[in-house]
């Protein structure tokens, strides 16, 4: 709390405003009006801010169980908004078309229903246009396509429950903090919530609105709606209500703007323009100068354009702000803020777009890397964080995501993206400047690698997670018989994972003449890839175990998880073609991707979410691994069904997940029902499979980028890249497809890169 506040149990004084609990001052109600049936969602993302309505652009529930989980206008994990319902005359309007292609921005059309005998249906045009830029913007353009007068009301209602992220998706509270009601010093009635700004001569020229919660931490929280244009005619407790007179065929504009402030200052990190089209100028141009840095990769087909684009796009709309830092957060609405896991592998998958998110990603998670001993957090000496989080139920210790570290994977992750994204750039600076962090993490590794030789997990804290790689819900880790396993988990594809940061981070130790490092992370890649071709390896099924169990036994179940082995090189090849094969049998492999799980396995569930469903990125890195193995034809297969997935999607673009059922015909693939989207490494997994196809390898150190053997699916005919950055050198190359072989030609160089192009 600021020095200038003021609390008692009936009264607080936050800056000169003064609130008193919400229940002391009856709010008056105005009709709730609820859809029929579900309707679908629209999602727009704006940094820390993103917003999710119905496809009418409302927030439609009264309450936590009257409305979709997901809806709302949230920011730093709270949620600002869970009311926002547009009605003329008390009446939901008739949708016509509605939008969230710009990702930013939302936008409506609708109409009236019938009003009694006052207005004809299908008379009054209403376009509603949503902006996000450090707050919500909102225009209303109301139109009389009618002959005659016409008069009616538009009323918006607003409500915002302050709710933690995490409550929205089931966590239970025992107690919350207090909804409160803003008190006007001048006003004898002090229940309108309504501070008026006032122009030289006292009149009204701009009125605010003041939703505000104080939680138990005693930070005030508040949503100011400040009105434009038109100012509403009264309110009804928290509802604003224009009565509107319009002529034949003419238009009216109405609008309001939603800053967010925690203890009176912005929650966002975002500073907020005061109209809406300062802020979407300001995305526009935001978003332009993007897409100016990154590599420019197109086609010859246009469907594969669209959904490329969309990918450039939502890597944009995902970056967030941590500090002065920005990096991609995972996804919405469930994971819009810093992860270790997710990412690092996002960052990984799009070196080829964008080496800039690579370096941020290092630099924010090295900020963060732990630093002590604490059981609550799971944080230890030199591990990556598994995910931060700023909302009520972090503030207060009821998570311990302030940052939590529960992940055994970011720590390796870390160390193979430091070893690629120098491949990549040839930036000695950055090397040199994590460094210490690098052998923070190895240190991490190898205390935890003594006791079995392996990198295992157990939970430790009372409100972490019980599975800590990335299928870390808490059914996923069985065996054949769908038993569950139990103690301390040794997945298969974190051992690769530290195989390949020991096998890299010697390579680097050696060019910094780290001889004793080098030889040493040499011997222990070697030795480990032993133990796990020994240990992990089921005779009978030909295949690697998902993981070991608490007693070393293995959890012997047929998983996607030993794909990801397949490019880190840990196993012998003999055992590699065997996983690779098996892979893309029929009970993993149902037409559009790989799932999670094997349809034998008594666990399986197409539905579940790591039993049985398939997952884009999951798919890509096995691509990768095939690839790897000389496997082009299966990788593309790959490629093939998941862009066929994604063409089908609402604005081609790729969901987190999607249920395992079998592919039949031309049918669309069963969406999961919560999946996010968009999602950071589903969205990145466009750009793996890119990557996959055209086969660059870089050695930027070295001054040369090797293309082996590249392959475009019967797909595509032909696909450029532009804007390519490998060290100091800036790159155009272009490939084209005739029959099974594919060219790759040159077509601008700015630098001295050595360019090899190998078949």
């Amino acid at each position: 709390m600021t020095p200038d506040t003021l609390m008692t149990p009936d009264k607080i004084t936050l800056d000169g405003k003064t609130f008193v609990p919400a229940d002391q001052i009856p709010i008056p109600e105005w009709p709730c009006v609820l859809s029929e049936r579900p309707q679908a969602s629209l999602t727009i993302k704006d940094d820390d801010l993103f917003l999710v309505t119905d496809t009418l652009g409302n927030i439609a529930g009264c309450s936590l169980n009257d409305i979709n989980p997901s809806m709302g206008l949230f920011c730093c994990d709270t949620r600002f908004l869970s009311r926002l319902d547009f009605q003329i005359e008390g009446r939901s309007p008739i949708l016509l078309s509605s939008t969230a292609d710009k990702g930013f921005s939302l936008s409506v059309l609708c109409t009236n229903p019938r009003i009694d005998d006052r207005l004809q249906a299908d008379t009054v045009g209403i376009r509603r246009e949503l902006v996000l830029n450090g707050a919500l913007f909102e225009e209303i353009e109301v139109s009389n396509y009618s002959t005659t007068t016409v008069t009616f009301e538009l009323s918006i209602s607003y409500d915002a429950d302050y709710v933690d992220l995490f409550e929205v998706r089931g966590f239970s509270r025992d107690e919350r903090g207090r909804l409160l009601r803003l008190v006007q010093p001048q006003s004898e009635e002090a229940t309108q919530d309504v501070a008026s700004v006032q122009d030289e001569n006292g009149r009204a020229k701009e009125e605010a609105l003041t939703l505000a919660y104080q939680g138990l931490d005693n930070m005030i929280m508040e949503s100011r709606i400040h009105f434009q244009h038109r100012q509403p005619d009264y309110f009804k407790g928290y509802t604003a209500v224009w009565q509107l007179e319009l002529a034949s065929h003419e238009t009216q504009k109405l609008g309001y703007r939603i800053n967010m402030f925690t203890n009176n200052k912005p929650t966002s990190t975002v500073s907020a323009p005061v109209t809406l089209v300062q802020a979407r100028s300001a995305e526009m141009m935001e978003e332009q100068n993007w897409v100016q840095k990154i590599t420019q990769i197109r086609s010859d087909k246009g469907t594969f354009n669209r959904v490329i684009e969309r990918g450039e796009q939502d890597m944009y709309l995902l970056r967030q702000s941590f500090g002065k830092s920005m990096t991609v957060s995972a996804g919405v609405p469930w994971f819009s803020t810093l992860f270790g896991r997710d990412s690092l592998i996002t960052a990984y998958q799009t070196l080829m777009l964008n080496p800039e998110i690579a370096k941020e990603t290092l630099g924010l998670l090295a900020r963060y890397q732990g630093k002590v001993e604490d059981d609550w957090r799971e944080e230890e000496p030199g591990k990556i964080l598994h995910e931060l989080r700023f909302g009520e139920l972090a503030r207060t210790q009821e998570i311990p995501h302030t940052p939590y570290y529960g992940t055994v994977d970011a720590t390796p992750l870390w160390l193979m993206l430091y070893a690629e994204y120098f491949a990549w750039t040839h930036d000695g600076e950055t090397l040199e400047q994590l460094w210490p962090n690098a052998l923070a993490a190895m240190d991490w590794i190898d205390r935890n690698l003594k006791e079995t030789g392996y990198l295992s997990y157990i939970r430790k804290s009372k409100r972490g997670l019980l599975n800590q790689g990335w299928k870390d819900s808490g059914d996923c880790i069985v065996d054949r018989k769908g038993e569950l396993a139990s103690g301390a988990i040794t997945l298969c594809e974190v051992q690769a994972y530290v195989y390949s940061a020991k096998m890299r981070l010697a390579e680097i130790a050696r060019m910094k003449k780290r001889l004793d490092l080098a030889d040493r992370w040499q011997e222990d890649a070697k030795n480990l890839k032993a133990r796990f071709n020994r240990d992990f390896w089921i005779e009978d099924q030909d295949f690697c175990a998902l993981s070991l169990d608490g007693e070393g036994r293995q959890v012997d179940s047929i998983s996607s998880n030993p794909g990801h082995c397949l490019q880190l090189g840990i196993f012998t090849p003999e055992n590699a073609y065997s996983v690779a094969e098996r892979l893309r049998a029929p009970d993993m492999f149902n037409g559009w991707g790989i799932r999670t799980l094997s349809s034998l396995s008594p666990a399986y569930n197409p539905m579940g979410y790591h039993i049985g469903s398939v997952w884009p990125h999951d798919n890509a890195i096995i691509a990768m691994g095939l690839r790897s193995l000389g496997l082009v034809d299966q990788a593309l297969e790959i490629f093939q069904g998941l862009f066929d997935m994604t063409s089908m999607q609402p604005y081609q673009r790729p969901p987190e997940l999607f249920c395992g059922y079998e592919r039949h015909g031309d049918e669309a693939p069963v969406r999961y029902p919560v999946a996010c989207t968009p999602q950071a490494w589903a969205t990145g997994s466009i750009f793996q499979l890119l990557q996959m196809m055209v086969n660059l390898v870089p050695d930027a150190p070295n001054n040369c980028l090797r293309i082996i053997d590249p392959a475009l699916p019967e797909s595509i005919n032909s696909l450029s890249l532009h804007n390519l950055r490998v060290g100091a050198t800036i790159l155009d190359l272009e490939f084209e497809r005739s029959g099974s072989t594919t060219a790759c030609r040159v077509a601008k160089k700015r630098g001295n890169l050595r360019v090899v192009i190998e078949a």
